[in-house]
């Protein structure tokens, strides 16, 4: 997905930069806050980080739909991956009843630590 559009944005005439000091430079989010931790726990957190950049994808279409519908149209197909990848996650974390132990998590650590002591079955 970054290649699509780091040659979207070459194609619109933009310079695009994926070094790391550029993307740390200008990016809005924290690194991801999970170290070492068992496998639930990093889904939990995933679930998260899924969240967020599903949000943001959703707004760049919103802000593309009338500015250009190649872009929009590339944004769209990344977000429906993004919502299939995050179901696999949620997969996971789900219990018996379709509850996610994420469900109201408000930073990655709380995600993670939820889902790392959730029962699962």
């Amino acid at each position: 997905m970054a290649d699509d559009l780091a040659e979207r944005i070459a194609t619109l005439g933009g310079i695009p930069n994926g070094l790391p000091g550029g993307l740390t430079e200008n990016r809005s989010w924290d690194d991801y806050a999970l170290g070492r931790g068992v496998v639930p726990a990093h889904l939990g957190a995933l679930d998260l980080v899924y969240d967020g950049i599903i949000r943001s994808h959703r707004e760049a279409i919103a802000t593309s739909a009338d500015i250009d519908p190649m872009t929009e149209d590339m944004l769209i197909e990344q977000t429906r991956k993004l919502e299939m990848f995050q179901w696999f996650v949620r997969a996971h974390l789900e219990n018996t009843s379709g509850e996610l132990p994420t469900s109201g998590a408000e930073s990655e650590l709380d995600a993670a630590a939820a889902a790392a002591t959730a029962e699962h079955l």
